[in-house]
């Protein structure tokens, strides 16, 4: 897949976001922009967890149903899942049905209670605290973006210290990818780093 392909609409994006319709305006609006708050930098934890070992377009066409399972991943609701919980979702054939990560979204839910109830805030400032410097320059391949950096090992040892699971450096490093504390949109894009429509 090139790294850049210029729509109908005229407008150069990466690659990636002409691989299937939902793609193209999670990459115009969601992906790389700056994403605050505990609760959705948990719900983003989570999803990437249940995307571990498969494509992202998958969650991304299970997400709405991944938010009514796991109640709007609301910290608090999460956290109080039981055994019950768990063999509800087992049973819900519109997410990802995983026991594993399942349970590892439960414990990091209680992971994040605990931080949050002490310190509002905490999760959004703690991930925050491993953004790298700003790019200056935007990556001109996708062979040329590393699946993990020094920054994402960092942050799935601090969280793994915390009780989180499945927070493994590649899955760190996607959810900064996605939360804006890295721009690896491909150089060309409109989004990438120099670029108008950056942020």
């Amino acid at each position: 897949m090139d790294a850049t392909i210029t729509s109908a609409d005229g407008i150069t994006r990466c690659g990636w976001a002409h691989s299937a319709p939902e793609m193209l305006p999670y990459h115009d609006e969601e992906w790389g922009r700056p994403l605050h708050g505990d609760q959705p930098l948990f719900e983003k934890l989570c999803l990437e967890a249940f995307q571990s070992g498969l494509s992202w377009i998958t969650i991304l066409r299970k997400r709405e149903a991944f938010r009514a399972a796991f109640a709007s991943f609301d910290i608090d609701r999460v956290a109080a899942f039981d055994d019950s919980d768990v063999e509800r979702l087992l049973a819900d054939a519109r997410i990802v049905r995983n026991r594993a990560k399942i349970a590892a979204s439960i414990a990091n839910a209680r992971a994040t209670k605990t931080l949050v109830d002490a310190q509002p805030g905490v999760l959004d400032a703690l991930l925050w605290s491993f953004a790298p410097p700003r790019r200056t320059v935007a990556p001109e391949s996708y062979a040329s973006i590393p699946p993990s950096t020094p920054f994402s090992t960092a942050a799935s040892a601090a969280l793994k210290k915390l009780g989180y699971r499945f927070v493994g450096p590649t899955t760190m490093y996607a959810l900064m990818q996605y939360a804006g504390l890295v721009n690896d949109h491909a150089a060309g894009c409109h989004l990438a780093v120099g670029e108008p429509g950056a942020f």
